[in-house]
């Protein structure tokens, strides 16, 4: 455990030092800020160069953090800037004709090609490369493959209210940090480490409503955290999470996030953790 807890240690510091430094240096130029500024759900004004700030962090966390052989390492930095570039240009170029996976893949399919289906397509090809880096065979690259582009949307469709998206990654992220830990797996400890600690430094002003992941942030924080549950799980473990993260985003086709949200007690009480209260209607 000794290791394992050292390791996580250095990799959640490292990616909140990083991250924080990040997200001074990118808001500290009026110019750039104002490309990244959009309105939130309040419309309200609000940067989205949290996302950024996010990936340059992790990356940079990954990059220096103990414990990650250089297979890993690179598998850690494919995943996070690819997805994080990828959805940083949907973030500047995106447009609102086709919403949701079925939408972009349905105007794909008529010949147009939107930016969120450039974004993923382009995440399932970095998926499918940094689980080549970690895997053994074409079966186990196609599942992780997969875990990892699939895990990098679904983060992605929890970024519509303040601090929701990190908070789904710290509770989902946690347990597998803690259990790296106990299993004194040092090089999981730090795979998970370094996007949880990146994510929790940024966390104020996601919940401050200053600023949010956007989907640079979200798509990066989700392509990290499912790479370090695929080099942790078996292939049944896998399975299942592949499973679960396809069935929540086909679920998210029909149903809305925020209202199953609202309308648990348990969930919207985790939800509102931190947050302004909700605007009267």
């Amino acid at each position: 455990m000794a290791r394992g807890l050292l390791y996580a240690l250095a990799g959640a510091t490292l990616g909140a030092a990083a991250a924080r430094a990040a997200y001074t240096a990118f808001t500290r130029d009026r110019d750039t800020g104002s490309r990244w500024a959009r309105k939130n759900h309040r419309g309200e004004p609000i940067t989205l160069l949290e996302g950024p700030a996010f990936v340059a962090g992790a990356g940079a966390a990954a990059a220096m953090a103990p414990g990650l052989p250089p297979r890993v390492r690179m598998a850690a930095l494919l995943a996070g800037a690819g997805s994080g570039a990828l959805g940083a240009y949907d973030d500047l170029y995106g447009t609102t004709s086709s919403k949701g996976f079925k939408g972009h893949l349905t105007a794909l399919a008529r010949g147009e090609v939107t930016s969120g289906a450039v974004k993923i397509l382009g995440i399932g090809a970095t998926g499918l490369a940094a689980a080549a880096l970690v895997s053994r065979g074409p079966v186990d690259t196609m599942v992780n493959g997969a875990a990892i582009a699939g895990a990098a949307n679904l983060a992605n469709l929890f970024d519509l209210r303040p601090g929701r998206a990190i908070k789904v990654g710290l509770l989902t992220g946690g347990p597998l940090l803690v259990a790296a830990v106990v299993r004194d797996a040092p090089m999981t400890a730090a795979l998970a480490a370094v996007p949880l600690g990146a994510a929790a430094a940024l966390l104020p002003e996601d919940l401050g409503e200053q600023a949010m992941l956007g989907d640079a942030g979200a798509n990066a924080l989700g392509a990290l955290l499912g790479l370090a549950a695929v080099t942790q799980l078996g292939r049944p473990g896998r399975l299942v999470l592949l499973g679960t993260v396809a069935a929540l985003t086909a679920a998210s086709e029909k149903i809305s996030f925020t209202k199953v949200i609202a309308g648990n007690p348990v969930l919207n009480r985790l939800d509102m953790l931190g947050r302004r209260p909700v605007d009267p209607v």
